[in-house]
Formats: structure tokens, sequence, C-alpha cells
């Protein structure tokens, strides 16, 4: 099973490893035109960002810091971007629509902190260099490998919350409430 997140580095490294090549090749020096470049298509990407999610879809920035949703809020599907910190869902209290709903992480490095209550489904798909996962009680630890982890039943779950985790360093738990 393939994550956007594990698209996205994949094709970073064949990108970079192009790039390199060639200017070797041609003798170029590419670290003159990469930085520009790298710029450019940034910034295109975060204009188009908004219209290639969907409407519905809410995005949650943040440089440094944590983010925290708990007590009553609405799931919904997003995108949570962060560079350093921690993430913690409690979904005890959460209005989860029915069927599926997917959250995306893209961080740099931190904590992931999901609470889920009986009868939810919860996957969690991570792309890291280095991954620590405890799922109700389950310890994995992942170097350069993606890691699944499924509630039991998830596939049956009426309600069912996805997330995509995608960073260098990431540790995520997750607990019955």
């Amino acid at each position: 099973m393939r994550i956007p997140g594990q698209i996205l580095i994949g094709a970073l490294f064949i990108i970079g490893g192009l790039v390199l090549g060639f200017g070797a090749i041609f003798d170029v020096d590419v670290g003159v035109l990469c930085l520009p470049t790298a710029f450019i298509l940034a910034g295109i990407w975060l204009l188009l960002r908004p219209y290639l999610i969907g409407p519905d879809s809410g995005i949650r920035t943040t440089i440094l810091g944590n983010v925290r949703y708990d007590g009553s809020w609405q799931v919904t599907d997003g995108e949570i971007w962060m560079f350093v910190g921690d993430v913690r869902l409690d979904l005890s209290e959460a209005e989860i629509p029915l069927g599926e709903t997917t959250i995306r992480l893209f961080a740099f490095v931190g904590n992931v902190r999901v609470q889920v209550p009986e009868g939810v489904g919860l996957a969690v798909d991570s792309i890291a260099f280095l991954t620590s996962s405890r799922m109700f009680g389950r310890k994995r630890e992942s170097f350069l490998a993606p890691v699944h982890l499924r509630s039991d039943g998830y596939e049956t779950a009426e309600h069912r919350v996805r997330l995509d985790v995608t960073s260098f360093v990431r540790e995520i738990r997750v607990e019955r409430s």
C-alpha cells in the first residue's frame, strides 16, 4: 500500500538524482539552479494545494508548536503541516462521520498521540526515516520502511479514521479511551 507521502519522498529523490546526474554530465553548477527552482516550485505548490485537496478539506499549518484536537470537535478530512511539534487527537468526544475520514500529517520531527474510543476504527500509515509506534500496547520500530497499523475490526467499523503520516523522525502512540 502506498501513501501520498511515500510517493512524494520517492519523487523528490528521483528528481534530485536526475538533477545531480545532468549537472555532472553537462558540467553545470546545479547548486546555483536548485535553490531558486525549489522556491519557485514550493510557491506554485502552496498556491495550488488548496485546489488539489478539495473544498471540504482543512489545512492547518504551524512551524514550531503543537496541534491539539480534544473535547467536542468535528473530525473532517484534512492536513496538518508542521516542522517540529506534537499532534494530539482525542477522538473520545469527537463527532466522527460515517465511513472513512482521512487526516494527513506532514512534519519533520515530533510525536503523535491518538485516543480512540471503542467502536471507532483507526488506521495509521507512516513513512519516515525512523518511526517508533505503539498501538494498543503493540510496539513496532521501523527504519526506512513504511508502518501500517490497523485497529481490530477497522474494515467493518461504521466510523473509521485514517491517519497518513509523513515525516523524518516520528513517534506514534495510539490508546483506547
